[in-house]
C-alpha cells in the first residue's frame, strides 16, 4: 500500500487510517460531526495528496487535450481551470479530471486516484500523431485542500497575494508560508468555498504544521 508524505503525521496525531485506492487515507480525527462543522462554519484541511497529477506540454498539447477530454480546452487561458471527463471510443467515461492551463504548451491533469493507472493507459494509447509529452509527477507531488467560510482569511497570512482576488476555477503560482512555486488553485468540493495546494512533497509538511497554526489563531 502507498502511503502520501504525511502519512506518519497522520498516525501520530492520532487520525483514523484506512486503505483508498491503494493509499493510507486517514479519514477521520475526532469526528465526522465535529469536522464537518468545522468545514461548514470555519475551515477543515484534508490531505488529498492521493490524487493524480499528468503534466502534458509540447506544440500540439492544446490539439491532443482536444482529442481526449470532452469540455473545450480552446476556451482556457493560462490561471483557468477547466472541469471535464476524458471518454472512451464507445461513449462510456474513462474518468472525470481537472484541467489546468500554465500555456497552449503546457496543462496539468488532475484525475481521481482509483483511476490513475487506467487514466495512465488510456491516454498514452492517443499520444501517436501528436507532438506531446505526458508525465506521471503523482508520486512527487502533495495536495492540500483547505475548505470553509474562513479558509481564505486563514491562508491570507501565509502568503502576500491577495487570495480573494482569485476567482472560482482560477489558480497561481506563488510562494506560501515560505514555500517557492505552490499552485494555489480556487477549487474544491465541499461547497463552502476554499482553496487546493499543490506543493511538493519535500516541502508539504512545513506547508501542513504552518496551516494548522494560523488555523489555531
Amino acid at each position: 500500500m502507498k502511503s502520501t508524505a504525511l502519512e506518519q503525521i497522520h498516525i501520530n496525531l492520532g487520525a483514523k487510517m484506512v486503505p483508498f485506492a491503494g493509499y493510507n487515507m486517514p479519514v477521520q480525527y475526532n469526528g465526522l460531526k465535529l469536522e464537518h462543522a468545522a468545514v461548514r462554519e470555519a475551515a477543515g484541511m484534508f490531505d488529498v495528496s492521493h490524487m493524480g497529477e499528468f503534466f502534458v506540454t509540447g506544440p500540439d498539447a492544446l490539439a491532443f487535450l482536444q482529442k481526449v477530454t470532452t469540455n473545450d480546452v480552446s476556451k482556457l487561458i493560462p490561471g483557468k481551470i477547466q472541469y471535464s471527463c476524458m471518454p472512451n471510443e464507445t461513449g462510456g467515461i474513462v474518468d472525470d479530471l481537472l484541467v489546468y492551463c500554465f500555456s497552449a504548451e503546457h496543462f496539468l491533469l488532475v484525475v481521481n486516484a482509483s483511476n490513475l493507472e487506467k487514466d495512465w493507459n488510456h491516454l498514452q494509447g492517443y499520444t501517436k500523431g501528436f507532438d506531446v509529452v505526458l508525465v506521471n509527477d503523482s508520486d512527487k507531488y502533495s495536495l492540500l485542500a483547505v475548505q470553509g467560510p474562513k479558509a481564505t482569511s486563514l491562508l491570507q497570512k501565509l502568503t502576500k497575494e491577495n487570495l480573494s482576488e482569485i476567482k472560482y476555477y482560477n489558480f497561481i503560482i506563488s510562494e506560501m508560508s515560505g514555500v517557492q512555486d505552490v499552485i494555489i488553485s480556487a477549487t474544491g468540493y465541499t461547497g463552502s468555498g476554499g482553496f487546493e495546494l499543490y506543493v511538493s512533497n519535500d516541502q508539504v509538511e512545513k506547508l501542513w504544521h504552518d496551516v494548522i497554526e494560523a488555523g489555531a489563531e
